[in-house]
């Protein structure tokens, strides 16, 4: 894949703004916060877990975020429900929402099982909760955009796994409880279905904001092979190797600063800004580069489909 060097030098100045991270207490996650907040973004980690939350902050402070800062915001992506009722308490913390970060996933590391809404727990995680985070957040990131000078992004962090998966449909519910198993091929099947419907959500939103003219710029992309501790699960379920799978993840994949490179350019990169257009709807690869997903991601029926039947589910909850 190209490669270029990323720094928060290719970034915009993101004093006054705010921006929201999912799952940033570790890995990618973590590495993009603390380029958004050197820039002098209030950056909201959004994790389940106070504890761990709160240690990484403290680890960042440590290692400087210069005129940024670092705030927890509960979020659980187990439940869709959960997932709504965090937005709906950021909302009341927060007059704006300038970028929206969806970085959170799951692996997928077997057994896997329905929810209580009979889904595939990796597709909630990964794909319908933060899918109903985002819809709930939606009215603040349109009313951001409206004011002057904005620069409004919703960044869906995927995988080049998606490109695994030849989807014929995302019509019906089975689609989103079907369980590929365990084996190591199932496992990447599961992920990749997922991450495949991250790039098709950014795509179909995209094109919903635009009829709307709306003038908010949604990517996606791949980051990259990164060390972290879903790939080090993800190796750990490859046949005969799980014993090795850290040093392996160690030996073979990347830092977390340089995942995080892509995914801080595509929200906050200088070029986006410059090149709006260009960027809408984009999938991005290593290094921040616009590259072309799979023709499943591209096709338009399969693009609305996943939207409407997630808004489907999500009405059926309740949200």
């Amino acid at each position: 894949m190209p490669k270029k060097s990323i720094s928060e030098a290719d970034l915009v100045d993101l004093r006054g703004k705010v921006a929201i991270v999912t799952g940033g207490n570790t890995g990618i996650g973590y590495a993009t916060i603390q380029m958004l907040a050197r820039k002098g973004a209030k950056v909201y980690m959004a994790a389940r877990d106070e504890g761990r939350a709160t240690a990484a902050i403290k680890q960042l402070q440590s290692e400087d975020i210069k005129d940024g800062s670092v705030h927890w915001h509960k979020l659980d992506l187990s439940d869709p429900r959960a997932a709504h009722k965090s937005a709906e308490e950021f909302l009341r913390k927060e007059q704006r929402l300038d970028i929206l970060v969806n970085n959170a996933a799951s692996s997928g590391t077997p057994p896997f099982s329905l929810t209580r809404d009979g889904l595939l727990d990796i597709m909630v995680t990964n794909h319908i909760s933060p899918f109903a985070f985002t819809e709930a957040l939606l009215p603040l990131q349109v009313t951001t955009a409206k004011e002057p000078g904005a620069d409004v992004r919703i960044v869906n962090v995927s995988s080049m796994v998606h490109s695994r998966i030849k989807a014929t449909s995302f019509a019906t519910k089975d689609v989103f409880a079907k369980d590929y198993g365990s084996s190591f091929g199932g496992v990447m099947d599961n992920y990749g279905t997922t991450k495949l419907a991250n790039i098709l959500h950014v795509k179909a939103l995209q094109t919903r904001l635009n009829t709307q003219s709306i003038p908010i710029t949604c990517i996606s992309l791949h980051p990259g092979s990164v060390h972290s501790t879903g790939s080090s699960s993800v190796i750990g379920s490859i046949p005969y190797i799980g014993f090795a799978a850290k040093y392996l993840a160690s030996a073979l994949l990347g830092s977390w600063r340089s995942g995080a490179a892509t995914v801080a350019f595509a929200a906050a990169g200088k070029d986006v800004a410059v090149q709006r257009e260009q960027y809408q709807g984009a999938y991005l690869v290593p290094t921040a580069v616009i590259g072309t997903p799979s023709k499943y991601a591209l096709d338009g029926r399969l693009q609305n489909e996943l939207y409407e039947s997630t808004e489907r589910f999500i009405k059926e909850m309740g949200l």
